[in-house]
């Protein structure tokens, strides 16, 4: 399974997030994403390009050759690579421990997570 967000580390995180703010389909350089981190964070563009390459590594993003640089994008959605991240930690358990687990997550959920769910799981028996 790739690396998920539980193992980002914070500049990973924020590579991510800016990432996952473009629209689906839409990659980006890593001069851009140097330029919407460096005003906030100060971080060098070598620092950037070491992280989004350790990204690309780590099945987080895909990394494209255009030219003589390369292109990025997120590998999965925001949502997806957490739906991911749910089920691995589910797959870990024993089957007597998913349930429980499932359980304290649902009695966290607010009301609007708990009508989404209940509809995934009406769509689901549909």
């Amino acid at each position: 399974m790739p690396h998920t967000k539980a193992g980002l580390g914070d500049l990973e995180r924020a590579v991510m997030d800016v990432m996952w703010d473009l629209p689906e389909g839409v990659d980006t350089t890593v001069r851009e994403v140097h330029a919407l981190l460096a005003d906030d964070r100060g971080v060098a563009y070598t620092t950037v390009m070491t992280v989004m390459d350790r990204l690309a590594r780590k099945g987080m993003v895909v990394q494209e050759k255009a030219g003589r640089a390369y292109r990025y994008r997120a590998r999965a959605s925001r949502a997806e690579m957490t739906a991911e991240l749910m089920r691995g930690t589910l797959s870990e358990l024993g089957a007597e421990e998913r349930t429980p687990a499932l359980v304290a997550f649902v009695e966290d959920a607010s009301a609007d997570e708990v009508a989404a769910l209940r509809a995934a799981l009406a769509a689901l028996d549909s």
